[in-house]
């Protein structure tokens, strides 16, 4: 492995064979990107490489022009199609059709044909298109295996061999099924593994399968995306679901991918999104391919505007109006967060990725963050005023925007209107109908971490703002503590959810190194009891499962203050 190349001149693309420079001036590719660029340079001409990129850099277009001279004759032009001369594998069907889509254009006036082999597909059909020939052939592991144990793929005649998203396919599990398939192919082939992180397991397999491998990286010091601004906004567990209803109506997307970890959790917030009237499709491993692919076209048609997925999207889609990624539920590393991420800001667009951090998940999320060398804004949630605000901002530019484009025939009801209603009336019904059609804000109870105000004066013994053991009230406990992140942030809006009580019933939190104390007025404490025992098992939230009970000791009085290390006394926020 030699040094890194460097980013040559943008007329790069002039040495390209003609078709190939054509497709790509007709795609408007004025100049190429840095892995593009890299590929290309001399040092690299013929050579097997291993390229580290990040996620939307242009890495299909790169291995797809660099593979040419195997490919292409001196005029441009594909021989007669015959045995494969190039195999794609890519770890997910979507990178596969993506991959297989890229290269047809890319190819299309060189005479290669392009076919795939993925898993969910017709196996016999494409056993039916590889008896016919094929140039270059995509596909998935499992199903390329598949069609080689069965006679169906032939190797033996392979000049190149590119796995795309290496790493992906290792942490997949799909080892075996690549080194089947690569000692099946001639050892003098053409070898190139693009992969945006280089793990030991990478290293080994790029030592055994390649000769004199070139490192290219383009990747740079920053791992983190450009052209994607990070945001964080912490909130309790329970506080989840209306994060992401304020953040969609917040920002307003055109297209927007929201990531679950679970194809439960994509199921149950895709059905509460569309009950809330978004226009929202899902896209999870439980869906089938003709499932997929048509919520991928919902998504381009802009019949929908919301995906709601897990990490199988993250990667090999490219909907190039997406512009805002939601990670609901947290990406279990700095490597995930970065492919989720990457499906925004690509080819030199602006994008915005937001983690819904529960409080409790603070520091994890600020050490992910660290690995991935991102530095993210800590936001609240939107409140509902904000939003209403940007609301109307986008209405008046929309009406703006429109009226140089009105036709006849609406300027003529719209003369109508005016000679029976004042203007003023007819701009308010139109505001009204505007807001109609969208989904509710959501009040939070908290919306993430404020300002310190100075505290107030506590009230008159008795009250909900007396001093701690003064007042008439009744003590509950809590089997949470200090050393399960309890904090008054996420208490409270569980307690007021599940006691069905509000922000000011609630007195001291006091939090204790395996449990916590929570005070409440004896005049709701009967009823705060009794939602307790009804929400009980109910309560499907993360700290669903947080029981609350009455505390020991005589009715109404507080229980024994621990010792001053031990605990902190916090006033309900």
């Amino acid at each position: 492995m030699s040094d890194e190349i460097a980013t040559s001149e943008p007329s790069i693309f002039a040495t390209l064979p003609a078709p190939l420079a054509s497709a790509l001036a007709t795609r408007g590719y004025a100049a190429p990107t840095p892995v593009q660029a890299a590929v290309l340079a001399d040092d690299a001409m013929g050579r097997d490489l291993i390229v580290s990129a990040r996620t939307g850099s242009g890495k299909t277009v790169a291995f797809g022009i660099a593979m040419a001279a195997q490919l292409l004759d001196e005029a441009g032009l594909a021989g007669p199609a015959a045995r494969p001369q190039a195999l794609v594998i890519a770890p997910t069907r979507e990178l596969a059709l993506q991959v297989a889509k890229e290269l047809a254009w890319l190819y299309g006036a060189t005479r290669a044909r392009v076919i795939t082999c993925v898993g969910g597909m017709d196996p016999q059909k494409e056993r039916r298109a590889l008896s016919g020939g094929a140039h270059i052939v995509v596909g998935t592991p499992g199903r390329l295996r598949d069609h080689l144990e069965r006679g169906a793929l032939a190797l033996d005649e392979l000049k190149v061999a590119i796995l795309d998203e290496a790493d992906e396919m290792l942490d997949m599990g799909f080892r075996e099924d690549l080194e089947e398939i690569l000692d099946a192919t001639p050892t003098e082939r053409r070898t190139m593994l693009f992969s945006a992180t280089m793990p030991k397991p990478i290293v080994a397999l790029a030592k055994r399968y390649s000769r004199d491998a070139l490192r290219i990286s383009t990747v740079g010091e920053e791992r983190g995306h450009g052209d994607i601004e990070y945001q964080c906004v912490t909130v309790a567990p329970g506080n989840i679901e209306a994060a992401v209803v304020n953040l969609l109506r917040f920002h307003e997307a055109p297209t927007a991918i929201l990531f679950c970890a679970t194809r439960d959790n994509v199921r149950r917030l895709h059905a509460s999104l569309v009950e809330r009237g978004f226009d929202a499709v899902a896209l999870s491993g439980e869906h089938s391919q003709s499932e997929r692919n048509h919520a991928l076209q919902a998504l381009r048609d802009r019949r929908a505007r919301l995906c709601v997925a897990t990490d199988v999207a993250a990667r090999g889609i490219d909907l190039p109006t997406l512009s805002l990624v939601v990670h609901v539920e947290l990406p279990r590393d700095a490597e995930v967060l970065q492919h989720r991420s990457g499906r925004t800001g690509r080819a030199g667009k602006k994008g915005i990725a937001v983690l819904i951090v529960p409080y409790p998940a603070r520091r994890r999320t600020e050490r992910m963050l660290q690995d991935a060398k991102v530095t993210p804004v800590w936001l609240p949630v939107p409140a509902a005023d904000a939003i209403r605000v940007r609301d109307g901002e986008r209405l008046v530019e929309a009406v703006a925007a429109g009226i140089g484009e009105v036709e006849d025939a609406d300027r003529e009801l719209g003369a109508r209107l005016l000679e029976s209603h004042e203007p003023a009336a007819l701009a308010a019904a139109l505001v009204r109908a505007h807001r109609a059609r969208q989904p509710a804000v959501e009040d939070m109870i908290d919306a993430g971490p404020r300002p310190r105000e100075p505290r107030e004066p506590r009230a008159e013994a008795g009250g909900a703002n007396a001093p701690a053991g003064t007042r008439d009230s009744v003590w509950f406990r809590m089997d949470v503590g200090r050393r399960q992140n309890a904090d008054p942030r996420w208490l409270l809006p569980l307690l007021c959810r599940r006691g069905h009580v509000t922000k000011g019933d609630v007195g001291t939190i006091r939090i204790l190194p395996n449990e916590t104390l929570v005070e409440i007025p004896r005049a709701v404490a009967g009823r705060f009891q009794a939602a307790l025992k009804r929400t009980a098992d109910t309560d499907r939230s993360p700290e669903g499962s947080i029981r609350i009970v009455p505390a020991e000791g005589p009715a109404g009085a507080p229980p024994p203050p621990p010792p001053p290390r031990r605990g902190k006394l916090h006033p309900a926020q």
